[in-house]
């Protein structure tokens, strides 16, 4: 039985088509995925159906019907009784869906309120017994929390909670875990799929990861620039549209052969029993060591809070170890302060994960390549050349952060850390932001700058399907401890921690792999 059918919708923004003729159905009880690229309409679609366009945002033709009803008639007040009773949404960000100032348990409770399904005695157990069907760990504690007091998939699971307080007959999940680690990811899927399963809720999967796409869903919709390109339940083992082979290309959980062996090389850098302690007593690094070979690339592997960005920031004496050492290109760099630590800055640089945060907003991006140069006294004359080898044209140089792509100004972070001529660059899950298209170019760009400039990279990242591409070396990192350390080759193929093997079974797609 059709639950949902979206016909022929078209959606604009200020006049601007944002969604062309798009159409598909969703039965009860289906897993459906719409997949695509920022831009290609997959949450405008679905924000269409949940009648929570952003301002601006209009309807211009097409219906929506939800099980024989006329979604795009409703008023605002018959909207109240269809949007969380019998639909729901689990959003992208929970630090932005969730209001800080209230317990996680009042707000989970707040939706059986609205919707009449508890009062105000019984709500508050009815929302700890949802927190419980969502995985929360000891709902009762959690229930008292605020959000800042949850990690990232705590959060989401909070979010599927109060999804499920209405008992919605479908969800429509939103990029769910696209900001998560792959094993929390694994974990909050199977998780709700499996409440879906178990009450023959619908589920509406809104993601740009194909490989989660084809993981999770019976039937696939792939959207490109306001449109549908493809439908069924084959897409990914069987494509026939150019763009969806070319996301299943980009995408490295379904493609990214490991890179060749990498010849013998003297260490660039050196780190033994590196060790860091903060305030309170929290060994956030626990006796690590290893080396960086010139011109190669070791990837730092582990989830969130594992120690792998403290262990990077100590490399780079951003953070001053509690014990261990660090040599770089022979010299101590331990206890370097001063003048000294100054001129090594000029040798070590950053990419940071969010370009969207990491960029001046304020500053031309000639500007923000320059910064670099200007802070050592340096001409800016470079700044062309710089542009160019990150492959932009030389006109954005009078552009702002803003005018640009999320890969645009990954490519002028990049140019910045290029701008000294450093020997090391640590990049710090520099493609997690970015869609899978815009990551394998920006991946294909740092290998290609370190073959012609010689560069050494420190990566790290929470995707082991992502470092398979670039890494010549894999760390893995777990509560502070390099649990795995050796040849990317090897980790990956043959991993000796039960930890790795964790790691490597919850990378998404990996069922399509097996049949391909």
């Amino acid at each position: 039985m059709t639950l949902l059918r979206i016909s022929d919708l078209a959606v604009s923004y200020r006049g601007v088509p944002a969604v062309r003729d798009v159409g598909f159905d969703v039965g009860a009880g289906e897993v459906v995925a719409v997949v695509g690229e920022s831009g290609s309409g997959k949450s405008t679609t679905a924000h269409a159906a949940i009648g929570l366009l952003p301002r601006g945002g209009r309807v211009d033709g097409g219906s929506i019907t939800f099980d024989g009803r006329d979604l795009l008639s409703l008023s605002s007040r018959q909207w109240r009784s269809v949007r969380g009773r019998e639909i729901a949404l689990v959003p992208q960000d929970p630090a932005v869906s969730l209001n800080p100032v209230h317990r996680i348990g009042d707000q989970v409770a707040e939706v059986l309120k609205i919707h009449g399904l508890a009062d105000r005695r019984s709500a508050p157990l009815q929302a700890i017994e949802l927190l419980e069907r969502a995985g929360v760990p000891s709902p009762s504690v959690r229930a008292r929390q605020y959000p800042h007091q949850l990690s990232g998939g705590l959060r989401q699971r909070v979010l599927i909670a109060a999804a499920l307080a209405g008992r919605p007959k479908l969800i429509i999940a939103d990029e769910p875990t696209s900001a998560l680690d792959v094993t929390v990811q694994r974990h909050i899927l199977d998780h709700l799929t499996a409440l879906a399963a178990e009450s023959g809720t619908a589920i509406l999967l809104i993601t740009h990861d194909l490989g989660v796409a084809a993981d999770r869903a019976s039937r696939l919709v792939v959207l490109s620039e306001g449109s549908v390109v493809e439908e069924g339940p084959s897409v990914v083992s069987a494509p026939t549209h150019p763009y969806t082979r070319q996301l299943i290309a980009a995408a490295p959980s379904l493609s990214s052969p490991s890179r060749p062996p990498a010849p013998a090389a003297e260490a660039l850098v050196s780190v033994r029993d590196l060790a860091k302690t903060f305030d309170g007593g929290i060994r956030a690094v626990d006796g690590v060591s290893f080396d960086i070979p010139r011109g190669q690339t070791l990837a730092l592997v582990g989830e969130s809070g594992s120690g792998k960005s403290t262990t990077a920031r100590m490399v780079l004496r951003l953070e001053t170890p509690s014990a261990g050492s660090i040599s770089f290109d022979g010299q101590d760099i331990t206890a370097l302060s001063g003048p000294e630590l100054r001129r090594l800055r000029r040798r070590m640089q950053i990419v940071y994960q969010n370009p969207y945060a990491s960029l001046n907003p304020k500053f031309s991006i000639e500007d923000v390549v320059a910064e670099p140069l200007r802070a050592f006294g340096l001409p800016r004359t470079s700044v062309p050349s710089l542009l160019d080898q990150v492959a932009l044209p030389s006109s954005v140089a009078r552009r702002k952060p803003s005018e640009l792509s999320g890969g645009q100004r990954q490519r002028v972070a990049i140019a910045r850390a290029l701008a000294l001529r450093p020997d090391l660059v640590v990049c710090d899950e520099p493609v997690s932001a970015l869609d899978v298209s815009v990551q394998a170019q920006i991946l294909a760009l740092l290998a290609e700058l370190q073959s012609s400039l010689g560069l050494s990279y420190l990566f790290i990242s929470h995707d082991l399907a992502v470092v398979r591409q670039l890494a010549d070396q894999v760390g893995v990192m777990r509560e502070g401890v390099l649990v795995e350390l050796g040849a990317a080759a090897r980790v990956l193929a043959e991993p000796e921690a039960e930890y790795t093997k964790e790691l490597l079974a919850a990378i998404p797609g990996r069922s399509v792999q097996e049949v391909g």
